[in-house]
């Protein structure tokens, strides 16, 4: 508890004091003021980068979702038993990498003279370069080619805790595979997801790397605006107030998951 008052609520608290003061030309005025917030309402572009943000976290849960149940199915009931920690080691490769070097890795497999430009062009599919990065569709494939292996594991581990009774159950019920899946399998391996996508959603709303390297600041997130405040504006209390912002988006989402969880186990 000291550990997390120190470290967490402390800091939170401090972001919180900030986000209410402002700043007035090159001096902070530290008085109790809902201005920041105001700004926020009030003017366009922060809102545009919150719906932003929300945009593409949604579809890259969705995404990383759709992808990495099958791949989890697949590793939990098809591998053989005495490859499966092989194939784990497997999927987890990708986080042995630097964040910023896989990055920038898409970065130059998508951009004009990337790999994926220059196949195009080898087999005269294109006649010109073409750019597939800086831009949104870039960031929403770095931030899948993350997220994806992250939902497997806490899926795989959802699906091996599942008891074969119950399908064997459904089975002498006379229920067919698509049935017994749709009914018994993805119910409940409903939490396994629900902690994934809500990990997904934490951190992809939050990143400021990907979207920086890959989307070419063409249309800005919350953490990119957030980051604009602070590096060239120096204004730390609406820098403060954004944060907030991003805090309430991620505790609502997190409330909104623990409920729906708790509906599905009851």
């Amino acid at each position: 508890m000291l550990w997390t008052a120190a470290f967490f609520v402390v800091p939170l608290l401090i972001m919180a004091v900030y986000s209410l003061w402002q700043r007035v030309g090159m001096s902070v005025i530290k008085e109790a003021s809902l201005a920041n917030y105001q700004q926020f309402i009030g003017k366009s572009y922060f809102l545009q980068s919150l719906v932003n943000s929300l945009e593409v976290t949604v579809a890259v849960t969705v995404i990383s979702v759709v992808l990495a149940y099958p791949l989890a199915y697949i590793l939990a009931e098809r591998v053989p038993r005495q490859w499966q920690r092989l194939a784990l080691i497997l999927a987890i490769l990708p986080f042995w990498t630097s964040y910023v070097v896989r990055s920038y890795s898409w970065l130059l497999v998508l951009s004009e003279g990337g790999i994926l430009s220059n196949a195009l062009l080898a087999l005269g599919i294109t006649p010109e370069p073409v750019s597939f990065a800086n831009n949104r569709g870039a960031t929403v494939v770095g931030f899948v080619h993350f997220f994806v292996m992250l939902l497997t594991l806490t899926i795989y581990a959802n699906l091996k805790q599942l008891s074969p009774s119950y399908r064997k159950a459904a089975a002498d019920l006379g229920a067919g595979p698509v049935r017994t899946f749709l009914y018994v399998t993805l119910p409940l391996t409903l939490p396994g997801i629900m902690v994934g996508a809500f990990l997904t959603f934490v951190l992809c709303i939050g990143d400021y790397i990907t979207p920086q390297i890959l989307g070419g600041n063409r249309e800005l997130l919350l953490p990119q605006t957030i980051m604009l405040q602070i590096a060239r504006r120096s204004d730390f209390p609406m820098a403060s107030a954004l944060a907030m912002v991003l805090m309430v988006v991620v505790s609502l989402v997190y409330l909104a998951c623990a409920r729906w969880l708790k509906l599905e186990r009851a």
